[in-house]
C-alpha cells in the first residue's frame, strides 16, 4: 500500500467517494447525516439501500450530490427481473448510479450466460437514467474469475467493475484493483469498497486504477483521520 498522501487534496480526494451507509439498522436520522456530510465535504455521491434514496434526492437538492442505490445486496442472489425492477425504480425516485450485485454462484458454476444476462437486465433497465456498477465480491473469486467477471459485465454494457460489498470476505485490495483495471478497456471504470478506512488507503486504490470509491469512512479520509467503521 501507498504511503502517498502529502499534498493531495482533499477537496479532490471528495470527489471520488460514494459516501455509504447500508447497515440494516440505519435510521432515518443516520441517513440525514450522511447526507449532511456528503453535502458539506462535497462527496460524489452517498450510497445506500433503495428505500432511502427519496429521502436522500430530497436532502441532497441542488448540492451537486448524486445518490448512489444498490441492487440485489448483499448476496447477488434475486431474480435478474427483480434486480432489473429494483434498479429501474431507484432510478425513477432520481438515483444516478446503480451499484448490483452479480449472481456470485451462477459464476462460481460457470454460466457466463446467465451472470451476463443479469447484468445486462440491470443496464437495459436504467439505460439513459442511471449508470451500473457490478460488484464482483472477490473475496469468494480466484484471479482468473475476477478477470471473467470483468469481462461479462464489460459485454454486458455495465460502466464499473466494484470489488466488494463489505458484507462478504475480505474487501478492496490493491492487487484486485490493479487486476480489474487491466481486464477491463479505458472506458470502464473501476471503483474500490471494502475496507477502504483511511486516507494512505484511499490513496492507494486511486493508484492502482480506482476511479471511485466506496467507504463509510469518508469524513475521516477527507480529514485525515485514521479508523473508521468496520465493514464498507
Amino acid at each position: 500500500m501507498s504511503g502517498k498522501t502529502e499534498g493531495f487534496d482533499p477537496a479532490k480526494l471528495a470527489a471520488y467517494i460514494d459516501h455509504t451507509l447500508l447497515k440494516a439498522d440505519a435510521t432515518a436520522e443516520a441517513v440525514d447525516k450522511l447526507c449532511d456530510e456528503a453535502r458539506r465535504f462535497g462527496f460524489y455521491s452517498v450510497c445506500v439501500n433503495g428505500g432511502w434514496v427519496s429521502r436522500c434526492v430530497k436532502a441532497l437538492e441542488g448540492s451537486g450530490v448524486r445518490v448512489s442505490a444498490v441492487v440485489g445486496f448483499p448476496l447477488g442472489a434475486s431474480l435478474p427481473e427483480v434486480k432489473a425492477f429494483e434498479a429501474a425504480r431507484a432510478a425513477e425516485l432520481g438515483a444516478t448510479d446503480i451499484d448490483m450485485v452479480l449472481a456470485v454462484g451462477a459464476l462460481l458454476a460457470g454460466d457466463e450466460a446467465y451472470v451476463r444476462d443479469d447484468i445486462r437486465a440491470v443496464v437495459e433497465a436504467v439505460k439513459g437514467k442511471a449508470i451500473v456498477k457490478v460488484i464482483l465480491e472477490t473475496g469468494f473469486l480466484t484471479d482468473d474469475q475476477k478477470r471473467t467477471a470483468c469481462r461479462l459485465a464489460e459485454e454486458a454494457g455495465a460502466h464499473f467493475v466494484k470489488t466488494s460489498t463489505g458484507f462478504g470476505p475480505g474487501g478492496a485490495t490493491v492487487e484486485d484493483v490493479r487486476l480489474m483495471r487491466a481486464a477491463v478497456s479505458p472506458g470502464v471504470q473501476v471503483k474500490a469498497s471494502g475496507g477502504v478506512r483511511d486516507r494512505a488507503a484511499a490513496i492507494a486504490m486511486i493508484e492502482a486504477g480506482a476511479t471511485r470509491l466506496g467507504t463509510s469512512s469518508g469524513v475521516a479520509i477527507v480529514s485525515g483521520a485514521g479508523g473508521g467503521s468496520a465493514g464498507y
